[in-house]
């Protein structure tokens, strides 16, 4: 198969003896797996190489298409690079807000926590795309826009704690910035060395989060039914 078309090498014997390829009629694709495939290329390219570095002449040789059909698709390598930083700050969002289900505080953080490293491990090129400087304004914003959509849905759960516990809620966007952005910093370093292994990371940083550096356990440990 070449860029999506099936081919046949097999040949059959002319009348004189010599063999020729038989011709097997193309399948291109269609306009929707066409816009795909380049999301997937420019999206690995993206992460590999940066925005800059990347070219449409290599995103199209990959998809072995020539630039206009990435012209067509996207209108350049501005609107595939939109459309991937969107695509991946969309499901990250949804990652960390999906993840919010439990009742207890500590493994509301917990779950954070999980979500964005889950996402680092199974989207690494997105993670990898995200942290970078964009070049280019975004319909989704920038990186600490994002983090701070986050914080958003952690300020609510912090304000109703502080609450309960006679401190002012007034703070808790305050607070909820800082242990996001603590958690999104660790997962940029996380990101290369990989160690500890994720739930340990977890176990850390929400150990961190929930004593602060005056009360920190020796040994945390998760509260929650997930351990890995």
């Amino acid at each position: 198969m070449i860029d999506g078309v099936a081919t046949d090498s097999s040949s059959t014997p002319s009348p004189g003896g010599e063999a020729k390829p038989r011709r097997v009629r193309r399948t291109r694709m269609t306009g929707a797996e066409r816009r795909q495939q380049l999301l997937e290329i420019g999206r690995t390219l993206f992460a590999a190489k940066g925005f800059e570095a990347t070219s449409v002449e290599e995103i199209a040789a990959k998809a072995g298409v020539s630039k206009p059909v990435v012209y067509e698709h996207f209108g350049g390598k501005e609107g595939l690079y939109a459309v991937v930083v969107d695509r991946e700050m969309r499901r990250l969002l949804d990652m960390v807000t999906g993840s919010l289900t439990a009742g207890h505080p500590r493994e509301l953080c917990e779950q954070a926590a999980f979500a964005l490293l889950d996402y680092i491990e199974e989207y690494t090129d997105g993670f990898r795309i995200l942290v970078r400087d964009s070049p280019i304004p975004q319909s989704t914003g920038s990186f600490a826009s994002l983090i701070s959509d986050i914080a958003t849905q952690v300020e609510d759960i912090l304000g109703r704690e502080f609450k309960s516990r006679g401190f002012d809620p007034k703070l808790a966007p305050l607070y909820a910035q800082a242990l996001v952005g603590m958690v999104a910093l660790t997962g940029q370093w996380w990101l290369d060395v990989r160690r500890p292994k994720k739930a340990e990371v977890a176990a850390h940083l929400v150990n961190l989060a929930w004593h602060g550096l005056d009360g920190l356990e020796a040994k945390p440990h998760l509260i929650g039914r997930r351990k890995a």
